[in-house]
């Protein structure tokens, strides 16, 4: 959910993702243009798959537009995700692109420049406006949703990787041919019946052996 709908929260000037659209002067189709590097927020991304490490260079390009309703933000978000290959478990890292668009109302908007709306979809839509507080707006309920759209939910070191051998854990990518000669737990059992009916076979071989040796030995005496 958007956290933009809380009101009642004061936004910090001081923070790099919120952002003062006092410029606009709430004149309809007043533009500003902004680009701003900052250091990437806690968790952003897919948690333990793939994501921006915290503090890494995030690149926003804007654009802020003021409308008869708020604000509508378009921009960029240009950063490198760092995450785990889901098949071999190496380290993958993507460059990520964001694209998105976003309308920051005005708390005292006029409602009839809306359309109108059955009273259960106007409650609805309230949970997802988002709006500008003395003029400014936070962008990282944005970010977070557009980055975690962006990266890929099963993460590979490349598109054909071969992953890990099911038995002990060896890199099939570094060693295509390694296998290990499967047998049928099925037929387990037979192959053990089979092994102690030859050793049998051998000991009574050799007791047969041993008796007629020793017939001749005494036939000799």
């Amino acid at each position: 959910m958007k956290a933009g709908t809380a009101l009642n929260t004061r936004l910090d000037h001081r923070n790099p993702l919120v952002f003062d659209t006092h410029e606009l002067g709430r004149r309809p189709g007043a533009m500003q243009r902004l680009s701003r590097e900052i250091a990437a927020p806690a968790d952003l991304g897919l948690a333990g798959v793939i994501g921006v490490p915290e503090g890494a260079p995030l690149k926003l390009k804007l654009r802020l537009e003021a409308v008869m309703e708020g604000v509508l933000v378009t921009g960029t978000a240009r950063a490198s995700a760092v995450g785990e290959c889901v098949r071999c478990l190496e380290s993958v890292e993507r460059e990520l692109k964001a694209d998105f668009q976003e309308m920051f109302s005005y708390p005292d908007a006029d409602d009839r420049s809306r359309s109108k709306a059955e009273p259960a979809d106007d409650a609805e839509d309230d949970e997802d406006t988002l709006f500008l507080e003395d003029g400014l707006f936070d962008l990282e309920p944005v970010l977070r949703d557009v980055v975690v759209l962006a990266l890929p939910l099963q993460p590979v070191c490349r598109e054909d990787c071969l992953g890990l051998c099911p038995d002990c854990g060896l890199s099939l990518n570094d060693d295509p041919d390694h296998h290990h000669d499967a047998v049928d737990i099925r037929w387990a059992a037979l192959q053990g019946l089979v092994t102690d009916q030859g050793d049998e076979k051998d000991n009574m071989s050799g007791t047969a052996s041993d008796g007629v040796q020793g017939a001749a030995e005494k036939q000799e005496k």
